[in-house]
């Protein structure tokens, strides 16, 4: 089946049709009435030319008597041309600010590439010699009202790069040429110039994207009121401020839909900052933003301090000289703004606004589940738009599973550098523990799933915006179940779990570190990720006393780490062994503790039975097993090297079962490794027909 592409309607053809012969029309009189000019001015300077069959080049015979009358008549009809409508030539005369004579150095300068003849003409016109092409010399002589001042790097034709010189021969003798976009503007082809085209990446809200929420339509209004305010001629720059890129997209859409533009967004990280081009890059936005009537969104993606200083100066030229509405997307407000720019802070829509897209969406009797996707997952308005249109259409019975894992999808964050997702297998009912851990688990994941109605419908949000988020700190030692219990927990709220790998974090340089943070929270930040810093103490350290610089820093990175910690609004979990280095700042943040004990014999015993797959173990003695004091990590371990190696053993006899015979080998060797003191009477079976303790 063929794709089907949009017709546009017969009057718009028409219209094209019109404005297309409309145009043809006026360059083909303009480009006669050059032809006839530079005849005119070739017979004044050296006399009539020799006869036609003589020199082969299609001019009338010497001595033409009707040579200036033609001329006269051409500027008649070329003023007839004009008359008629918009040509080119006029609407870029016009958006540029161009003189009389400039409108006629630039045709002059692009006919050479129209009508391949004006260069002979030219030549015949200007020095009679070989030199190619027309001159500005040329031009001082052919036109009226003539001036210097034309090709002045003040003036368009040189500051926007309409014309340029080519070779050598000064400022009057030396060839002009139009630039290629020009040229093709002027033919009527429209197209954003290629050297410009390279850096230009597509929005990620489409033409068509959802509509504002409340709270970006007030934004947006307070941004329409100032672009009524604003001066109509030159630049007008708006700095969007936030991390919601994909907000800031769409306000900016609907704000340059208000005054006729189109958007065209392109990467800070891409221009290009040294030497000439950058010059030429402010020329050439400046230069296209009056031709057609977009408006560039200058993505910076993060802070100011990610870029060098050159591309941070090259923003500063883009936001004063392109004319008309200017975005820059920036996390924080650009320092060195130009006089005249906004700043608007662009926010996702809200966690109420969000609720009550779920609850239109999912019906009154899904409530409940409205609050908790609401209270979970921040998106963005066009994921809303797609995941609340997708949930309407979900059978009932499978609703809840299906909208949510899409939800988790849709915000799982881009952190392969920074952190690794936990393939999470433990359950709750897996793992043995204390009353008082499990009594704290229910209360983190009832607080989690509770958000939305605490945080909105019970005012909290409105009085403050820290501590909003749930920390956790798991304490205990290695081997007590901490991360197995983080994945336990991942796993009763749907959600994923993300190990941080401080490797990856911590960085030598100065404030690398605290730049890998901030991706960390807020790539963590917009739903559906657990946060499990393991080893926390590595990163949550103490403060010391300040000796010298290296000091200084690592103290800043603690002071960053603390006030990023106060600022999440996710769930983040912190494991270590040793508590008491954590620095006592955190602990205030922290709002829940669990203590994770070394489990005793009968917490022991509930391991062991747990510790093997149905089936595989037979004749086990778990309260035998339970007298040795060891870790779940540790009974973890044994189990696992039992079962390999009751598998060597049934590939050689055919019986894999796992009997005390193959655990108590484990068991002496995970003593061993741990530097348990080892009585080898532990080790021995009361059973004497047991083939294994025979050989003892």
């Amino acid at each position: 089946m063929t794709e089907m592409t949009a017709v546009p309607p017969p009057s718009a053809w028409a219209e094209r049709n019109d404005r297309e012969e409309g145009n043809n029309a006026y360059l083909g009189a303009a480009l006669h009435w050059l032809r006839l000019r530079l005849r005119v001015l070739a017979e004044e300077i050296h006399g009539p030319p020799a006869p036609a069959d003589a020199r082969g080049d299609g001019w009338p015979p010497a001595g033409e008597p009707r040579l200036r009358e033609e001329a006269a008549l051409a500027a008649q009809a070329l003023g007839r041309a004009a008359a008629a409508g918009d040509s080119a030539h006029q609407v870029l005369a016009g958006r540029l600010g161009l003189t009389a004579f400039e409108q006629d150095v630039l045709l002059l300068a692009a006919a050479r590439d129209l009508d391949p003849s004006v260069d002979v003409l030219s030549t015949a016109a200007g020095t009679g010699g070989t030199l190619p092409g027309p001159t500005f010399g040329l031009a001082l002589r052919l036109f009226d009202e003539p001036a210097w001042e034309a090709l002045s790097p003040a003036r368009p034709l040189r500051r926007l790069s309409l014309v340029r010189l080519e070779g050598a021969g000064g400022l009057t003798a030396a060839p002009l040429r139009a630039d290629e976009r020009i040229v093709n503007y002027l033919k009527g082809l429209d197209h954003l110039d290629e050297r410009l085209a390279e850096t230009v990446v597509p929005l990620d809200v489409p033409e068509a994207g959802p509509s504002l929420a409340p709270s970006q339509s007030e934004t947006l209004d307070a941004l329409r009121e100032w672009l009524r305010t604003a001066p109509s001629e030159g630049a007008r720059p708006v700095n969007l401020v936030g991390p919601a890129s994909v907000s800031k997209q769409l306000v900016a859409r609907h704000l340059a839909a208000l005054s006729g533009h189109s958007v065209v967004r392109v990467p800070v990280s891409a221009l290009p900052v040294h030497g000439g081009a950058a010059a030429l890059t402010v020329r050439l936005w400046e230069r296209e933003a009056a031709l057609s009537p977009l408006a560039l969104y200058l993505d910076a993606g993060d802070e100011a301090g990610d870029h060098p200083p050159e591309a941070a100066a090259l923003v500063g030229r883009l936001l004063a000289r392109v004319p008309g509405p200017v975005f820059l997307d920036s996390r924080q407000t650009w320092p060195h703004l130009p006089p005249g720019a906004v700043v608007a802070e662009v926010a996702d829509p809200t966690a109420a606004e969000q609720r009550a897209a779920w609850r239109a969406a999912l019906g009154p009797a899904q409530e409940q589940l409205a609050g908790e996707l609401a209270g979970q997952f921040a998106l963005d308005p066009l994921a809303l738009d797609r995941l609340t249109g997708r949930a309407a259409g979900e059978p009932a019975e499978e609703r809840r599973a299906r909208v949510w894992g899409a939800c988790l999808a849709a915000t799982r964050p881009r952190l392969d550098r920074l952190a690794r997702r936990l393939d999470i297998r433990a359950r709750r009912e897996d793992l043995v523990l204390t009353p008082e851990i499990a009594y704290q688990l229910d209360l983190i994941r009832d607080q989690v799933r509770q958000r939305a109605t605490v945080h909105e419908d019970w005012g909290v949000a409105r009085r403050t915006t820290r501590g909003l988020g749930i920390t956790a700190l798991f304490s205990g030692e290695s081997g007590t179940g901490k991360t197995t219990t983080a994945e336990a927990l991942a796993g009763e709220l749907a959600l994923d779990l993300y190990r941080i790998d401080l490797s990856a974090v911590v960085d030598k340089y100065i404030g690398e570190t605290e730049k890998n943070l901030r991706r960390l929270f807020d790539a963590a930040e917009r739903g559906g990720a657990i946060l499990f810093f393991d080893e926390a103490d590595a990163l949550f350290g103490r403060r010391s006393e300040v000796r010298d610089s290296h000091d200084r820093y690592a103290n800043i990175e603690v002071n960053y780490l603390l006030q990023r910690m106060e600022a999440y609004r996710g769930l983040a979990v912190l494991a270590t062994n040793a508590r008491g280095a954590l620095d006592q700042a955190f602990t205030r943040r922290l709002r829940f503790v669990l203590e994770f004990p070394f489990p005793g014999a009968q917490d022991r015993e509930a391991i062991w039975r747990r510790a093997f797959g149905p089936g595989v173990a037979t004749d086990l003695d778990h309260a035998r097993l339970a007298r040795f004091g060891l870790t779940g990590g540790s009974i973890h371990n044994i189990a696992l090297n039992a079962t390999f190696a009751a598998a060597a053993a049934g590939a050689a006899c055919g019986d894999a079962t796992i009997t005390m015979s193959t655990v108590l080998p484990a068991v002496r060797a995970e003593c061993r490794k741990l530097g348990l003191v080892v009585d080898e009477r532990d080790f021995r079976r009361s059973d004497p027909n047991d083939p294994a303790e025979a050989t003892r």
